[in-house]
């Protein structure tokens, strides 16, 4: 057994954990973060995106043991005070999910996109998405919803009143 101390979602953590246990492991069986969803096991799809230290980490490709002294944050964390990010109020008001299945990876992706890119294009986001796989949507309510929240994210930017509205639908997932 090997010890980690992590802060995940603002909140510390100190656990004892097998060596080779994936991150995307402790946080479901460990920690109930189900919102974080094991999509392929090989980081193909994304489904599993989390930040680390505030870089987008494919979370069944990082030991939880790599992830020591470090800071999570999972689709669960993103909410504020009963308030969606402004990522996840934009996919709602986009319709940017079908299954629901890759959204917490795409949600994380895209927010990761917008820190190195405040104001993408379609081609930009598209290219900056492409390590997260969605089987069901066609990508472009993705794109649209994406271009949205940096709109919406901008200094100064005014939130528009259905942006200040609460969405469960989005905040979380399952599975």
């Amino acid at each position: 057994m090997a010890q980690v101390r992590v802060t995940v979602d603002g909140v510390e953590y100190a656990d004892d954990v097998e060596p080779r246990m994936l991150l995307v492991q402790y946080l479901r069986e460990r920690l109930g973060k189900t919102g974080t969803v094991v999509g392929c096991d090989t980081s193909n799809c994304g489904a599993c995106t989390v930040h680390l230290n505030g870089q987008s980490v494919k979370s069944c490709s990082v030991l939880a043991v790599q992830a020591d002294g470090s800071e999570v944050t999972t689709i669960e964390g993103l909410a504020r005070d009963g308030q969606l990010h402004p990522m996840q109020q934009a996919f709602n008001d986009n319709h940017a999910l079908q299954c629901g299945y890759c959204t917490p990876g795409m949600i994380m992706q895209a927010i990761d996109l917008l820190g190195d890119n405040p104001d993408p294009s379609e081609h930009e986001v598209r290219h900056g998405l492409e390590g997260n796989l969605c089987r069901c949507t066609g990508y472009q309510n993705i794109v649209r919803a994406v271009r949205d929240a940096a709109q919406k994210m901008k200094p100064g930017a005014a939130a528009s009143p259905e942006s200040a509205q609460s969405s469960a639908s989005v905040a979380g997932g399952g599975g």
